[in-house]
């Protein structure tokens, strides 16, 4: 049974008893990747089965594109855009590395990134030193962003890059604000906003970047595979995608490269719709929850973790911003090892050095009294 099959509203509690990854596991790494529920899974693998099976004799491009588009309106009506604002990918890298792949790169150009990036804002980029474009890493402190040294390393730059959520502290950044101060250096803004959908409310119009890349298979609770980039409509129409395929352009049979009219231009070939089939159908258990609800659930078991966490040893910020919380840990990777044989996951991180917990609405209050204790011994 689907989520729209079944009743509009559902308690975080019944939403995890629908996830059967979960089990007794006390499981903290949504911040990774977040198990799907059953349904979300059965809708996908339907649907590669419907579209197999039937592929002789109907026609499988247009039940495909059929779907593209179905999803695209579902995705943008979430994220707060218009459907020809929406590109379907595969993961948050490749919504990144299409934009970096879309822009006339000259010699010392500049990019600006923070040095809270996770990979996939920073490897596209450090591909492109290779052109001769400079990239600047702005250093934080404590997961912030100084306002006065962003604005003065955006001040000449092409392109800025930084992340809505922090994936090493859980804080918040300001992303209208940075947004706005890009704008008026002319920067075009890119935001890798992962960590956001499935947590908290996202709105991609309030907050004015020309690009945000996202997927659905961490909070959300979606698939592997079903990312998603929003674009402007006005900043896509500058750019030209190096990947280009029969669903980028107008017609593909042209002398010349008429590309798409707004983010459709970043989809490239044949791909199956599955998982973003799964995506709308995780997105509608999401929503059957209710935004609101889940950032209070998620707000109140932090509260509860932090609690059990001393001052000396929490890295992210001790009011609430986020569910991903993160811990000074000697030996992060043996603590990660001997949790795990607890039964209780959570991650190492690169940096800072430390244990990040993610921290659900689906999780419970004795899981996390289960990983507090179980963290006491490394205090």
């Amino acid at each position: 049974m689907t989520v729209s099959e079944a009743a509009h509203e559902m308690t975080p509690r019944e939403l995890r008893a629908d996830v059967p990854a979960l089990g007794e596991a006390a499981y903290f790494n949504f911040g990774a990747h977040g198990p799907s529920p059953e349904y979300v899974v059965e809708a996908a693998s339907d649907y590669l089965a419907d579209h197999e099976y039937g592929s002789a004799t109907t026609d499988p491009y247009g039940r495909a594109f059929g779907t593209y588009e179905t999803v695209r309106e579902r995705v943008a009506e979430f994220v707060g855009a218009e459907p020809e604002e929406i590109a379907l990918t595969e993961s948050t890298t490749d919504g990144i590395t299409r934009v970096a792949g879309a822009i006339d790169w000259e010699p010392g150009d500049v990019v600006v990134r923070t040095d809270l990036e996770h990979p996939a804002g920073v490897l596209p980029w450090k591909r492109l030193e290779r052109e001769g474009v400079e990239v600047r890493v702005l250093e934080t402190e404590d997961g912030r962003v100084d306002r006065e040294a962003y604005a003065e390393a955006v001040a000449d730059a092409r392109l800025v890059c930084f992340s809505a959520i922090t994936w090493t502290h859980g804080t918040r950044l300001p992303v209208a604000d940075l947004v706005e101060i890009a704008d008026e250096a002319g920067a075009f803004t890119l935001v890798d906003a992962v960590q956001s959908p499935g947590q908290v409310a996202m709105d991609v119009s309030a907050w004015g970047a020309d690009a945000v890349a996202a997927a659905g298979h961490k909070w959300v609770l979606g698939p592997w595979g079903a990312g998603f980039l929003y674009v402007d409509r006005e900043a896509a129409a500058e750019l030209a995608p190096r990947a280009v395929g029969y669903r980028s352009v107008e017609d593909p049979n042209a002398d010349e490269i008429a590309f798409k009219e707004g983010a459709k231009r970043f989809e490239v070939g044949t791909t199956t719709p599955a998982a973003h089939v799964g995506l709308v159908e995780a997105l509608d258990a999401i929503d059957a929850v209710g935004l609101p609800a889940i950032e209070d659930r998620i707000a109140s078991l932090t509260d509860r973790f932090k609690e059990g966490v001393p001052d000396d040893r929490l890295l992210s910020p001790r009011e609430y911003e986020s569910g991903l919380v993160t811990v000074d840990i000697d030996d992060p990777e043996a603590t990660v090892e001997r949790l795990a044989d607890e039964g209780i996951v959570v991650r190492s991180l690169p940096h800072p050095n430390g244990v990040r917990a993610s921290i659900h609405a689906v999780s419970t209050e004795s899981e996390v009294d289960r990983l507090v204790d179980a963290l006491a011994a490394d205090w």
